[in-house]
C-alpha cells in the first residue's frame, strides 16, 4: 500500500447547481449510471510533485491532449462503491477501505502510482459531503462513486506515463437491471475469454470491461441478460460474469465460487462467503466446469446460481445458454439461499442489521 497521505481539499461551490426540485425529480427513478451529481473531485500526480491540488469542484468536461497517454495505451482504472442513507438519516459506506486497497492493486498491475489509502477515503468523503442531497429516497437508492484514475502525460513513447489524474464521480443509483425478471440469464461465450494467467483479470482496469462488450452485445443478441466466461487456457472452467463474480448453490447447502487470479477480487464476493460461513455454510473456492454446472443443475445437484457485485448486489441467475448448453437452474427464480444472502447483506449495508465485521463506515 502506498505512503500515508492527506490533503486539504480546496471546495469550489457550484455557480449553478441543479435546482432542488428538478434534482428531486431526477432521483424518484435514477436508475443506474445515466444521472450525476453536481461536484466531482479531481486530485492531479506528477513523478516530481507526488498527489497534489486536490480539489472538489463543479463536474465538467476535462480537457486532455490528443497525446494523452491513457487514449493510446489506455492505463487506466477505477472503482465502485455505494454511499447510503441510513435510517437515523446518517450517510454511510460499506467497506470502503477494501475498495481503496483493490484500487491500489490495480495501480501496481498498470504500472501507475498508487493512492494512499487516506487520501482515497477523504476523497470519497469528500465528494458525499458535497452531494449528500443526491442520495435516493427510492427503495433500494444509494449514491454510486466512481474513484478513477488516467494516465495524463502529453507523448507517444511506450512506458508508464509520469502524470496523472484521479477523480471521483458520483451518480444516483436505483435498480441495475431493468425488466422485474425473477433472475437473468446468461450466454456462454465460446468464442472470447475475459482474461488468462498473467493478464489483468483481477485488475479493475478499463480494458477488461473493452473486451468483454463485443460478446456482451452477442448475449443480448441471443436473448440473454449477460454473457459468462469460461478460461483461456481450457475453456472449461466457469471463470465470472461480464462484470460480477459468480455462486453455486448445492442440495447439501453448502457453496463454490471460483478461484481468484484470473478473475476480480470482488468486495461483494468477499462479504458473502463471510457472511455465509457466518452462517454455517460450508463454501469452497474451487475451479467449476460448464460441463459440470450443466449437469448438475439438470440432476438438481446444483439448486441456486447467483452473480453480485457493488452495483447489482446479487442476482439470481434462472438460465444458462450457450451453442452447446441449455439449461435451467432450479425454478428459474430466486433461490432461497439467495434470497437470504442477500437479505443479510442489504441489511447490513443500510444499517437496519448489526454489523459484526465492522463493515460500515458512517460519514455524517
Amino acid at each position: 500500500m502506498a505512503t500515508a497521505l492527506t490533503l486539504p481539499f480546496e471546495v469550489q461551490a457550484h455557480p449553478a447547481p441543479v435546482s432542488d426540485a428538478e434534482r428531486t425529480r431526477l432521483i424518484a427513478d435514477p436508475g443506474f449510471g445515466k444521472i450525476f451529481t453536481d461536484h466531482m473531485v479531481v486530485v492531479r500526480y506528477s513523478v516530481d510533485k507526488g498527489w497534489h491540488d486536490a480539489q472538489v469542484k463543479p463536474r465538467g468536461p476535462i480537457a486532455i491532449d490528443p497525446a494523452c497517454a491513457v487514449l493510446h495505451y489506455a492505463q487506466e482504472i477505477f472503482e465502485g462503491l455505494k454511499a447510503y442513507r441510513m435510517p437515523d438519516g446518517n450517510v454511510s459506506l460499506f467497506r470502503p477501505e477494501a475498495n481503496a486497497r483493490r484500487f491500489a492493486d490495480s495501480a501496481r498491475r498498470l504500472a501507475m502510482p498508487e493512492v494512499p489509502e487516506e487520501l482515497f477515503l477523504e476523497s470519497i468523503r469528500a465528494i458525499v459531503e458535497a452531494d449528500r442531497s443526491w442520495i435516493p429516497t427510492v427503495e433500494g437508492g444509494s449514491l454510486y462513486l466512481r474513484p478513477f484514475m488516467f494516465a495524463s502525460e502529453v507523448f507517444l513513447g511506450v512506458k508508464p506515463a509520469s502524470e496523472y489524474y484521479y477523480m471521483v464521480i458520483a451518480s444516483p443509483a436505483g435498480a441495475y437491471f431493468k425488466g422485474g425478471a425473477p433472475a437473468v440469464s446468461l450466454w456462454v461465450s465460446d468464442d472470447y475469454s475475459r482474461a488468462g494467467p498473467g493478464g489483468t483479470g483481477a485488475a479493475k482496469c478499463g480494458g477488461n470491461y473493452a473486451a468483454s462488450l463485443l460478446p456482451q452485445s452477442q448475449a443480448i443478441a441471443q436473448g440473454c441478460d449477460q454473457v459468462v466466461f469460461l478460461d483461456a487456457a481450457e475453456h472449461k472452467w466457469v471463470e465470472e460474469l461480464g462484470g460480477m463474480n459468480v455462486f453455486f448453490v448445492f442440495e447439501d447447502g453448502s457453496m463454490l465460487t471460483p478461484p481468484l487470479g484470473t478473475i476480480l477480487p470482488g468486495i461483494t464476493r468477499d462479504s458473502l462467503m463471510t457472511l455465509a460461513r457466518d452462517a454455517g455454510i460450508a463454501v469452497r473456492e474451487e475451479r467449476y466446469s460448464i460441463d459440470q454446472w450443466k449437469a448438475d443443475a439438470e440432476s438438481g445437484r446444483l439448486r441456486e446460481a447467483f452473480a453480485c457485485g457493488t452495483a447489482a448486489v446479487v442476482t439470481p441467475i434462472g438460465a444458462v445458454r450457450g451453442t452447446s448448453v441449455d439449461f435451467k437452474i432450479g425454478n428459474g427464480g430466486p433461490g432461497v439461499l439467495t434470497s437470504e444472502l442477500r437479505a443479510k447483506l442489504v441489511a447490513i449495508q443500510r444499517g437496519e442489521a448489526a454489523d459484526p465485521h465492522g463493515w460500515v463506515k458512517r460519514l455524517f
